[in-house]
């Protein structure tokens, strides 16, 4: 049971490790991670007495 629980942490460790330096080394292999941005205009009609 302590190998299972050992194995387990080790591979969500790595898994971590993994995800942050994808997320540092990504960009300079072509990955890109920003929101795609565009303008959003809607016409707000209020209701004041």
């Amino acid at each position: 049971m302590g190998r299972l629980f050992r194995a387990l942490l080790t591979l969500i460790v790595l898994g971590a490790i993994g995800l942050v330096g994808y997320a540092y080394v990504g960009p300079l292999f072509g990955a890109d991670f920003s929101a795609p941005a565009r303008e959003v205009r809607e016409q707000v009609i209020l209701n004041a007495n």
